[in-house]
């Protein structure tokens, strides 16, 4: 559920998407029955608007889960990408690698088991967008190390980052969140003012940062 804007108007504009396909849809209800968080729907249309327009062709993803995600860009790209994500819990990496190979597309996708703090350094590819949906205290430490493997003119796409509200509104705050809300409020703070890059926060889902490399 989202705490962001009246959840009339969220279930409203749920209501006018669909899945992109049947196994897409198979996924998110396994997703939903398991309580695992993947992109809500109206983030996932989003997300496939932003391909098209973008047309990255190295995609880099931090937090995996089932591979929803990763298997929603192939196929939003027409599969002309290759994505590298990056996993920390194996159970989800069996999963997703799974579910990558019956959508017949480990050729498209590269799982990487791991921290993606360890796990980024040694990449040494160049990617033309950067998703992340992972760790939500080190999304900093995630952009502060991706922005050097992002091409000019690329993207890094930040999930989350309005947090059920509770990044805003100091009211809601549960108590156990408190340290996850302040870094996430200082995460923002920073890719909002960071020279070279231009930011856009976006209350959909649960809050979309959308950052933009400067050519």
């Amino acid at each position: 559920m989202s705490y962001i804007i009246n959840d009339k108007v969220i279930n409203y504009i749920q209501s006018l998407y669909s899945e992109e396909s049947k196994f897409l849809n198979e996924l998110r209800t396994y997703a939903n029955i398991n309580k695992i968080p993947i992109l809500q729907k109206e983030t996932a249309q989003l997300l496939k608007v932003l391909l098209k327009m973008i047309k990255p062709k190295e995609i880099l993803e931090i937090g995996t889960a089932i591979g929803y995600s990763s298997i929603l860009m192939a196929h939003s790209l027409n599969l002309q990408c290759k994505i590298t994500t990056i996993e920390l819990d194996p159970l989800l990496v069996d999963i997703a690698i799974n579910n990558i190979n019956n959508a017949n597309l480990s050729n498209n996708i590269q799982v990487i088991e791991g921290d993606a703090i360890s796990v980024l350094p040694l990449l040494t590819k160049k990617y033309d967008l950067i998703f992340i949906d992972a760790n939500k205290s080190r999304y900093k430490e995630y952009f502060d190390m991706g922005k050097d493997m992002l091409n000019n003119g690329g993207v890094i796409i930040s999930d989350n980052v309005l947090y059920k509200g509770m990044t805003a509104v100091d009211d809601s705050i549960h108590r156990r969140k408190r340290t996850i809300v302040k870094n996430m409020r200082n995460y923002l703070e920073y890719i909002t003012t960071i020279d070279g890059y231009i930011t856009s926060i976006i209350p959909i889902g649960d809050g979309v940062a959308l950052t933009y490399k400067g050519d």
